[in-house]
């Protein structure tokens, strides 16, 4: 019930080069649990923001009243990687030592906010649902870790697909929650939810 909300959350979105180079924003209001509005949307031109600073934008909401107040920073991709099960980051055991070394005891106060990283190696799925007419499924899996989202490639028409990709996050909250879910991509249209799994980082 707010005309001027704040919500102060970041979101970290990592950036590739073989992404569309435009953010874009939606603004919604909830009713109730079942009735959403589009209060406005939003663009930001990515390529156009000078690099390694914080860029203060007050967007006007497209076609509607109101504006957006945002920081937004782009800056070179620490921490978070995607790669194959042949090029793991953590399989080098000199690299293993250095990370052993790097959160020992004796450094746990070096870096307040440098709480460690979690390594997901996403190997494959079985038996799962058809979503298509043809008795198959078009399967990619997506990881979500607090506001952090990687995703794999999509194994076309399969119920049983490999994936053999290692995500790396940097982890910013101890009590936050592993979330793995696969879906089926179905074009233009939005993906069909096939299933989901939550990892609490405390149980690891």
């Amino acid at each position: 019930k707010s005309a001027n909300p704040q919500w102060r959350e970041q979101f970290d979105f990592h950036y590739f080069s073989d992404r569309k180079d435009m953010l874009d924003i939606e603004v919604w209001r909830k009713d109730n649990k079942k009735h959403e509005e589009l209060l406005g949307t939003c663009h930001v031109d990515i390529t156009a923001l000078p690099a390694k600073q914080t860029n203060c934008l007050e967007l006007p909401l497209e076609k509607h009243p109101g504006s957006l107040l945002m920081l937004v920073a782009v800056a070179p991709c620490t921490g978070v990687s995607i790669s194959d099960l042949c090029v793991c980051p953590l399989g080098d055991p000199n690299e293993r030592q250095q990370i052993s070394q790097r959160y020992c005891i004796k450094n746990s106060f070096r870096d307040i906010r440098d709480i460690g990283f979690l390594q997901v190696k996403v190997l494959k799925a079985v038996d799962l649902m058809a979503a298509d007419f043809s008795g198959k499924s078009d399967p990619f899996c997506v990881l979500e870790l607090g506001n952090d989202m990687l995703q794999t490639h999509t194994v076309y028409k399969n119920l049983n697909p490999e994936w053999n990709k290692v995500f790396t996050f940097p982890i910013k909250d101890i009590h936050d929650v592993l979330e793995v879910t696969v879906f089926d991509e179905d074009g233009d249209k939005p993906p069909d939810f096939l299933g989901k799994v939550a990892i609490p980082l405390l149980s690891v």
